[in-house]
């Protein structure tokens, strides 16, 4: 009886289980992405990815190139196309413009941003269905058991940044118009040694390769000002040996193991990774990060 009792609530819960399944599987990460009347693939602004709660970035464009919006996309991840949603989640739509930025022609200043849990390694389909259109969109996420760059925990290359006090051009240190020069007075090594919270960006406002980059130094100059008079330093670090791209990435960037641009990265005092970005992130994305992860509130919160 006992035996009977314990195969019978096993039977119980798998009959539970196919019912949710059954339940949660009614459309197909395929049906979903045709039921729209508007069918277009991913922009996808991030790309280095490891199971747990993944942040994703990304632009909806149509064939005309014209940016596609929503005030918020639902996510889904699954398998293959041919499979039914294992996570959900939700995008928002945000602005990559920092407090000074000036945008150029056909240069995007939104996009999306979510998070969605993958808790395995592996290939698969992220389907974002745009709220209150016909628009489906579709991309590839690669999610890989250890991250290419510095992950969450890791320690910080203690990289010998160039600052203002090693090269008093700062023609040579940013390629951005004017000079963020306050990003440029601390090196990475000079944070570490100092056990200085700080926030490394490793981007190039002049030569931005892709439509996900943003102006992502005027994001960190931005917030770099709320938190003006603290103890948290705010560093920037261009892409290109001697500014060049032609030239390929300079030491710092091969060091930090950056496989696109841009990165930013937050570095507690003791000098361990603490969150990461990949591309573009808005403001508040940012200032958030640096409240919650750093542990340091704003001096000017609205700055």
């Amino acid at each position: 009886m006992r035996r009977l009792a314990v195969f019978l609530l096993a039977l119980c819960a798998l009959a539970a289980a196919v019912a949710g399944i059954a339940r949660a599987g009614d459309s197909t990460v395929e049906q979903r992405w045709l039921k729209g009347k508007t069918h277009v693939a991913l922009v996808l602004g991030t790309s280095d990815y490891v199971p747990g709660d993944v942040r994703v970035s990304f632009l909806v464009v149509d064939k005309k190139s014209r940016l596609l919006t929503a005030p918020t996309a639902r996510l889904s991840l699954a398998s293959g196309m041919q499979a039914v949603p294992f996570a959900t989640g939700t995008a928002t739509l945000v602005s990559t413009a920092g407090p000074a930025t000036k945008a150029a022609d056909g240069e995007f200043t939104q996009l999306f941003v979510g998070h969605i849990r993958a808790t395995a390694p592996g290939t698969y389909f992220l389907l974002a269905e745009l709220a209150g259109t016909s628009v489906t969109g579709i991309g590839n996420v690669i999610v890989r058991a250890k991250a290419t760059t510095p992950g969450i925990g890791d320690p910080a290359p203690a990289s010998q940044t160039p600052t203002l006090a090693t090269t008093k051009d700062s023609a040579k240190l940013t390629t951005r118009t004017p000079p963020d020069r306050e990003l440029l007075r601390v090196s990475v090594a000079q944070a570490l040694k100092a056990h200085q919270p700080f926030v490394v960006t490793f981007a190039t406002p002049k030569f931005c390769s892709s439509r996900t980059c943003g102006p992502v130094v005027d994001v960190v100059d931005g917030v770099r000002r709320q938190w003006s008079g603290t103890r948290v330093q705010f560093i920037h670090v261009e892409i290109y040996a001697d500014n060049v791209p032609s030239q390929g990435p300079n030491t710092w960037v091969r060091q930090w193991k950056l496989p696109s641009e841009p990165w930013t990265f937050l570095v507690g005092a003791d000098g361990k990774v603490k969150e990461r970005f990949e591309g573009a992130m808005s403001t508040s994305e940012l200032a958030a990060a640096v409240k919650a992860k750093l542990g340091i509130a704003p001096t000017h919160p609205t700055s």
